[in-house]
């Protein structure tokens, strides 16, 4: 085994390229849609529409399945996630990004905890774009209507929650990218009937805000989103438990806990 403690500046200088490198080209990969096709979600335990500013707090059993559908093309959606056994472990924006080496967040890929566990799957998305990195609105982009940030807090609040117990988020349905000057610039929402699924890999706590994107020029959401929740544990090639190496790391620490 690699012993990380005798290794000199250069050898970990290089180690760190040969595993960005690895991941580059595993982004670069295409995976064929027979893998990343969503499946039916059978027998569906709930079902709900969220208005334009409104959100919705959620309680999810390991191996549940959220499919959250842009319905509108509304500018975005944010979410947030704790583990609901220990609400100090909570999603990590910084951690989900930095371990998968991208920032790309699809088919394939997890939401890590601040604790070096998987939140949650993504078992499948219809490449609408979600961004970890700037979070959603707040008063100062919304004004006097609903904002992500507080919504947010208000989910929270239905399990006993403070804003203390929030950290960044994840905006779903929101294409980001940056410019010539290293700007982030808001590109487009997501088309209407937009789809992502999330996989609950432990049981957690959901916020779901039905509000805007920090960058996006339309301030006030536009139209509904859509939840069904059903049950599915993975299979045995799921793709999320073996996708990336730091992945299938994370899926043992998770698993322990239930093991």
């Amino acid at each position: 085994m690699l012993d990380l403690n005798t290794l000199t500046p250069a050898q970990y200088r290089a180690r760190y390229l040969a595993l960005q490198e690895a991941a580059r080209r595993r982004a670069a990969t295409a995976l064929p849609p027979s893998v990343t096709a969503p499946q039916p979600l059978e027998k569906p335990l709930k079902t709900e529409t969220v208005p334009p500013g409104a959100y919705v707090a959620l309680r999810l059993k390991r191996f549940d399945v959220l499919r959250i559908t842009n319905d509108s093309g509304t500018p975005g959606a944010a979410l947030f996630l704790w583990n609901a056994d220990d609400v100090s472990e909570r999603y990590n924006a910084g951690d989900t990004v930095k371990l998968q080496w991208t920032t790309t967040l699809t088919t394939g890929r997890v939401l890590f905890s601040d604790m070096g566990r998987v939140l949650a799957s993504i078992t499948a998305d219809t490449s609408a774009g979600h961004d970890s990195i700037i979070g959603p609105n707040g008063p100062a982009q919304a004004g006097t209507g609903a904002n992500g940030r507080d919504n947010l807090r208000l989910a929270g609040a239905k399990f006993g929650l403070t804003r203390r117990d929030l950290a960044p988020a994840v905006s779903l349905f929101s294409h980001i990218a940056t410019d010539e000057t290293g700007r982030f610039q808001y590109h487009a929402a997501a088309a209407s009937g937009a789809m992502v699924e999330l996989r609950a890999e432990q049981n957690v706590l959901v916020a779901l805000s039905n509000t805007p994107h920090a960058l996006s020029p339309v301030t006030a959401a536009t139209g509904p989103i859509s939840i069904a929740i059903a049950h599915r544990p993975p299979a045995e090639d799921d793709l999320c438990r073996h996708f990336t190496e730091e992945a299938v790391r994370g899926f043992i620490n998770t698993d322990e806990a239930f093991s």
